[in-house]
């Protein structure tokens, strides 16, 4: 694709205090790696993005003029281990200099086939041809050693208007790898300044693509999502993404938008969970296993979902924070996870007084286990998991005053009404 570029691609020098933490003792020793071998090495993608937003960039690529096989022989030469091969077929190599930082070197490439999930590629020496086959042209950019922002699509331009652009054609883009309409609303919300600025033109290309992503692995979906909804203006996107009808490939065929929006109105402001975004989609917990099928959750987010989906539903109690208790002290479940998703439950309700007292309340010991039942002459059976079931109902009833002895007390009465349960069964 012959695009418009810049004829000179240098717009500028960084000078600023978050570019020079970058240049630590490990990256300096790789710079003077490559000035040895004549091979030339930049900072790619995302790093040059946030340096230019004024962020610390979290971690850094490098993209350079050495083929896999050159850096392999240079870095064998100067006894520098290499780790996870796996990304040498993509070209890319990972060194840890001084023994101490890790860094992915990628040669620069032309995707020469793709099929939408993956591409062949080729090795090139020429950056511009490198920064055409990228996504977005904010993250299309390069930096010298020397602070020297190379740019060749504009992506400048488009960072310091806020504008989320794919590099060239939006539809030959997206064809390459459909995943690219998830990257597209990660990075809107990661740039934007307003949650609906959308080009309408990239809205259309991406809704006539959007059964591409059929195509796509749930993981490498989920992975962008879950970035997605922990950014800025998460809820919009999520509406936006489902207007271009990206929730029939992705898991949500039938998603509940009003649920969302009450969501959205009373607790967007308290920085939810990505589950409890996808929750308020799900009309119940059908909709939960159908969702982790299509994008294989964690055992925790799984959890979490079908927990909120289970539990949203209003409850009466003139205790207002029991029931909510009574979730943490009935658990099944470790009861860190049952503390976490009873806190991420109040968030998804919007009750912040709820929500408050719920972190200020310590969680009470239950003070009866088996060995206090086998001291107090109740016999080993299948006995021990029901009186223990009903002496914590009383306990809890009675805000948890009541010391073992006190409810040891007890036991005799609650055989009985066992025993005469039984009874009348039979």
């Amino acid at each position: 694709m012959e695009l418009k570029c810049r004829e000179n691609p240098i717009v500028m020098k960084l000078d600023t205090p978050e570019f020079k933490n970058l240049l630590t003792n490990e990256v300096l020793d790789l710079k003077k790696l490559f000035e040895k071998y004549h091979y030339e090495i930049r900072i790619a993608g995302g790093a040059v993005r946030d340096l230019l937003m004024g962020i610390q960039p979290k971690d850094l690529d490098f993209a350079t003029t050495a083929t896999p096989d050159e850096l392999k022989q240079m870095f064998t030469n100067e006894n520098i281990r290499m780790i996870n091969m796996s990304g040498e077929k993509h070209g890319t190599i990972t060194p840890r200099i001084n023994d101490k930082e890790n860094y992915e070197i990628t040669t620069l490439r032309i995707d020469m086939i793709t099929d939408g999930r993956h591409a062949e590629v080729e090795f090139t020496k020429d950056w511009k041809l490198d920064a055409n086959r990228r996504d977005l042209t904010i993250n299309s950019m390069f930096l010298g050693f020397d602070g020297s922002v190379y740019d060749y699509y504009f992506g400048y331009e488009d960072l310091r208007i806020r504008r989320v652009a794919f590099v060239g054609d939006a539809d030959v883009r997206i064809k390459e790898d459909y995943l690219r309409i998830m990257r597209y609303f990660r990075f809107y919300g990661r740039i934007a300044e307003k949650p609906n600025n959308h080009d309408k033109e990239t809205l259309e290309i991406i809704k006539k693509n959007v059964s591409g992503l059929g195509n796509i692995s749930g993981e490498r979906i989920w992975t962008e999502l879950k970035k997605m909804l922990q950014g800025n203006f998460a809820g919009d996107l999520l509406k936006t993404m489902l207007d271009v009808g990206v929730g029939n490939y992705i898991g949500i065929p039938d998603p509940d938008i009003e649920e969302l929006n009450k969501v959205l109105n009373r607790s967007q402001h308290l920085q939810l969970h990505p589950m409890s975004y996808l929750a308020a989609l799900l009309r119940d917990i059908d909709a939960v296993t159908l969702l982790h099928s299509r994008l294989k959750f964690s055992g925790y987010d799984r959890d979490l979902a079908y927990f909120l989906v289970e539990h949203r539903g209003d409850k009466d109690d003139t205790r207002t924070l029991l029931p909510y208790e009574k979730l943490v002290l009935n658990t099944k479940m470790k009861q860190k996870n049952a503390i976490e998703y009873t806190h991420e439950l109040l968030k998804y309700k919007g009750d912040e007084n709820l929500l408050e007292l719920f972190n200020k309340w310590e969680v009470p010991q239950f003070p009866v286990g088996g060995k206090i039942l086998k001291d107090n002459g109740v016999p080993p059976g299948k006995m021990y998991g029901p009186i223990i079931n009903k002496l914590k109902e009383i306990w809890i009833d009675n805000e948890y005053k009541q010391s073992a002895d006190d409810l040891v007390k007890l036991i005799p009465n609650v055989i009985e009404e066992f025993a005469n349960k039984n009874k009348t069964k039979h």
